[in-house]
């Protein structure tokens, strides 16, 4: 049996596709598009790109069948990478446009608090409040590379969540993680050696549950 690690890029419409592909298949993982249903059954990390709007990406993913298999995987703790926009689609609605969202993270996407510019573009410090293994081998406060206007805000219950937050005007939350999910804010693939670095952290983490039954919607309990 094979170690590699096979991730699947949900194609939304909208997501910045060829760069991640690349820089998950330059840190070791076989790299395939999830664009219906059935891809998700073959692959073991499960990563929403980043770049777009909620109301586009969330009806590209009911058109093609995708948000039940999402929030699926993510209920059964597979291991699971949303960036940017791939984070906030996590949370429960979008202020951006009034979209309804996954809905697995409480919480909110909201527009950046007294932001000099927006958008914010550019490289920032990600000020870790815990540890945690995705940032294993990368300093603390080291800069990553960020593009959005918006941001997801967990509720009070759900801020154990928190991994990191960055300050553009008022901080806003830039990492959360529970269990196998990750969600950043920047984007890892446009970050230099520590997104790279990221990026291989969170391949590793998911070769140790390569071993575990494919998964399929029908073995998640409803």
């Amino acid at each position: 049996m094979t170690d590699t690690v096979r991730a699947g890029i949900v194609d939304h419409g909208a997501g910045n596709l060829v760069s991640i592909a690349q820089a998950l298949t330059v840190v070791g993982a076989n790299v395939s598009l999830v664009k219906r249903p059935s891809d998700v059954d073959v692959v073991d990390l499960l990563v929403v790109p980043g770049v777009g709007a909620a109301a586009p990406a969330m009806t590209t993913l009911h058109r093609e069948g995708l948000v039940d298999p999402i929030r699926g995987w993510i209920a059964a703790d597979r291991p699971f990478l949303g960036i940017c926009l791939g984070l906030q689609l996590l949370f429960d609605g979008s202020d951006e446009d009034g979209a309804q969202t996954l809905g697995v993270i409480p919480g909110r996407t909201e527009r950046l608090v007294d932001a000099p510019t927006l958008p914010h573009i550019g490289w920032n410090q990600v000020e870790r409040r815990v540890e945690h293994p995705a940032f294993a081998g990368i300093e603390p406060d080291a800069d990553f590379y960020f593009v959005h206007s918006y941001a997801g805000r967990p509720t009070p219950a759900a801020a154990d969540v928190i991994v990191a937050d960055t300050s553009h005007g008022t901080a806003f939350v830039s990492a959360i993680a529970r269990r196998n999910l990750i969600g950043v804010q920047f984007h890892p693939e446009r970050s230099g050696d520590d997104g790279l670095r990221l990026l291989a952290n969170i391949v590793d983490a998911a070769r140790s549950v390569v071993r575990r039954p494919p998964f399929t919607l029908d073995r998640v309990s409803a």
